[in-house]
């Protein structure tokens, strides 16, 4: 099947995807290496994919197999007809055959039709791809965004006896402007087997690549696992048709890591280096995803996508510039760091949006350790001592009093990372901290990874589990119904927003509506 098998109606994709009608392209390397004739003409090897979008464009990514030039034409219609063209970079080795364009001058507010074609340096163009994403709009309107995490992690990979990854089809049947992936977007530390057996004896199957045949510790095994997720038809088609804002956290790179560490020697990793590991998992991660580091405010991650009148999304760090895992509880600690935080403390004041979602790669009050440190090493920022903040809660302390001193209201923070859904309510009578307004906090996933019980929360800022659906016993694999994604429902004439936690399926488990803030 060729690229131009991708070359259908929004609406004709949405329906494919329910029914596996696209087969994944054979994996291939952008290379100067072969026969001319092979060169002659470039191929789209991975989809494309949707980034960062804005009242006039998107971001629009894609990778070729040979050196070629990224082309890209929009239009209102399927047809084509009036079509823009957008000429990209060069596809080239060097970034993994890798590349994006900003597509700009469009309409605000409305769905706009792309096709994707390479031109080989001969002049030989590729199949097109085809797809649709929706500018942001400048004036209130109805908003459904998405979001979740973990991707093939703890063994279970593409299994194509269930016709590979279908959440993701569950979630383009949902039609959503917007999907907020919060990290683990890869497994690179968890290779995959042909076959997992499980505790009651039935089989997982995976398909299985090389480079997911062991733990990534080279750029190419980096690139590799980014590739392997991309075979999947259910992640292609959602890619090409639904806009992302993505971040990362552990697993890009290894379980647990922070700047400094190394990994545990039991591991069987030749390079053990955590920062070494992470400048090689940066660069797949910048190749092989739809954003633009330099559009960041650091020239990395963290920045806001504003989303019309009604919403803006303040887009977290808190792996880059957080501390060690191991260090004992002190007065102070670093989960955002005092740039980071600073930024999001006045991006959040002088937000004129009804709706501040901030999409946090660690949750905040629900405590998870670093079991391959001691005892009392924590990943994120609560530490479980149910006390005054301490250590890196002393940066999420300085956010929330700063949110209620600037009187910000309409805050709801997004998570993922723990392998189940929750809905929690922090708030300040329940709390050993109290300088703060009550808000919500959701977490949702995984997307198809292991699913795990409930973790403990920590007192300090007052959270209480309203919803938790998770499974009795750890690792529960996808065969069972403990995978999810969280989507947001923005009114565009009451500014009510509502968040649905959802299984695989697309079934709702649980609704939480909220009143817009008064002004």
């Amino acid at each position: 099947m060729t690229g131009s098998d991708f070359g259908i109606s929004r609406r004709t994709l949405l329906r494919a995807s329910a029914l596996g009608l696209v087969a994944a392209p054979a994996l291939a390397a952008c290379s100067n290496d072969g026969p001319a004739l092979v060169r002659s003409r470039p191929n789209l090897t991975h989809g494309v994919a949707v980034g960062d979008p804005r009242t006039d464009g998107a971001l629009i990514w894609a990778r070729s197999d040979q050196p070629a030039t990224l082309i890209v034409e929009t239009a209102a219609t399927e047809s084509f007809t009036d079509a823009k063209r957008f000429t990209g970079p060069l596809l080239a080795p060097d970034a993994d055959g890798t590349g994006r364009v900003r597509v700009n001058g469009l309409p605000a507010g409305q769905q706009v039709h792309y096709r994707v074609t390479l031109e080989g340096e001969d002049g030989a163009t590729s199949e097109p791809i085809t797809g649709a994403f929706r500018t942001v709009p400048t004036g209130p309107s109805d908003i459904k965004l998405q979001w979740s995490g973990d991707v093939v992690g703890q063994g279970y990979g593409i299994n194509p006896e269930l016709g590979g990854m279908k959440i993701f089809s569950a979630m383009a049947a949902r039609d959503p402007h917007l999907f907020i992936h919060s990290g683990d977007s890869i497994y690179a530390d968890v290779p995959l087997k042909d076959s997992v057996t499980l505790p009651d004896g039935r089989i997982w199957r995976n398909t299985v690549s090389e480079a997911k045949s062991a733990v990534a510790q080279t750029l190419e095994q980096f690139r590799g696992n980014y590739a392997y997720n991309l075979t999947d038809q259910n992640y292609r088609r959602f890619n090409s048709a639904v806009a992302q804002v993505v971040q990362w956290d552990d697993h890009e790179t290894v379980n647990n890591w922070y700047h400094g560490g190394s990994v545990a020697e039991t591991k069987g990793y030749s390079e053990r280096s955590m920062d070494t590991l992470a400048i090689r998992s940066w660069q797949a991660f910048h190749e092989w995803m739809p954003l633009e580091p330099k559009e960041a405010v650091d020239g990395r991650l963290y920045r806001k996508i504003s989303y019309g009148p009604l919403l803006d999304i303040f887009v977290l760090d808190m792996r880059t510039y957080k501390d060690t895992n191991d260090i004992d509880n002190g007065p102070s600690g670093r989960i955002f760091g005092p740039e980071q935080t600073k930024w999001l403390i006045e991006g959040l004041r002088d937000s004129r949006a009804t709706w501040k979602i901030v999409a946090n790669d660690l949750p905040l009050g629900l405590v998870v350790k670093d079991g391959e440190q001691k005892a009392t090493a924590y990943e994120g920022p609560a530490n479980g001592d149910n006390g005054a903040p301490s250590g890196r809660e002393t940066e999420i302390a300085q956010v929330l009093s700063a949110n209620k001193a600037n009187k910000v209201g309409g805050v709801v923070w997004l998570t993922a990372d723990v392998h189940y859904t929750a809905a929690h309510h922090y708030a300040p009578e329940r709390a050993a901290f109290t300088d703060f307004d009550e808000f919500w906090e959701f977490v949702s996933g995984p997307l198809n990874a292991g699913a795990f019980g409930p973790n403990p929360l920590d007192g300090t800022f007052g959270p209480a589990a309203v919803f938790v659906h998770a499974p009795d016993v750890q690792n529960a694999s996808p065969l069972d119904s403990f995978q999810h994604f969280g989507e947001v429902l923005i009114d565009g004439k009451s500014r009510e927003l509502t968040v649905n936690l959802c299984d695989a399926t697309g079934s709702v488990l649980f609704s939480q509506r909220l009143a817009p803030p008064v002004r």
